[in-house]
């Protein structure tokens, strides 16, 4: 049975924040929200974290799994950026945008794109995550929380907790977060390629 906790979304409570942050370190699997949609994450380097949410998506080897950053110098240290495209994600962040970028040693083989060794990676503008991954101080592992056979994530956390109490560990509520997930350009070749139109504004990558 998930945990289930309430976090204002202005002012995230910094006790339950530590909560939360604590069940992420001993292995949890969570649903929490974003400035897209709610998302599933769990520790960098949980391997059995990560299997689960490919188990809960039904995602073949050729997903993108998100590295969700609290800051540009932290993204820094699992991708590698060229000025060009350095230049236009720091334009781009903190905001609702997933980029796909070579993989530096940092991050661990099992997360990276069987053929590209590449990495999706992004920083959210939303309270709660960012006070989330400042109490953790290292990325979260995450995928966004869209069930087979869905068209649209789910938006509110009672409803989640309902669905996935069987799946997973616990529930970051904060309030609603809207249903359209990240928009997601892979600069893997260097050249912006929208992968996905979404939530951020694809005007600037075009």
């Amino acid at each position: 049975m998930a945990k289930y906790f309430d976090v204002h979304p202005d002012n995230p409570q910094p006790r339950t924040i530590s909560q939360i942050a604590d069940s992420v370190r001993s292995g949890a699997l969570i649903a929490y929200p974003t400035d897209s949609c709610y998302a599933l994450g769990s520790q960098l380097g949980n391997r059995d974290g990560m299997e689960r949410i490919k188990t809960i998506r039904q995602l073949n080897d050729r997903h993108h799994f998100t590295l969700v950053c609290q800051n540009f110098a932290q993204l820094g240290q699992f991708v590698h950026i060229d000025n060009d495209v350095f230049r236009a994600i720091k334009a781009s962040t903190p905001g609702s945008y997933t980029f796909i970028l070579p993989a530096t040693k940092e991050v661990p083989r099992q997360l990276l794109h069987a053929k590209k060794k590449t990495v999706g990676v992004r920083i959210p503008d939303h309270v709660v995550t960012q006070a989330l991954l400042a109490e953790l101080g290292e990325p979260l592992l995450s995928s966004t929380l869209l069930l087979p056979d869905e068209e649209e994530p789910m938006t509110q956390g009672w409803e989640i907790k309902d669905r996935l109490d069987h799946v997973v560990d616990a529930v970051v509520d904060s309030g609603d977060c809207g249903t359209e997930p990240t928009t997601v350009i892979d600069f893997s070749s260097g050249e912006a390629e929208i992968v996905r139109k979404g939530a951020g504004d694809v005007s600037r990558f075009e």
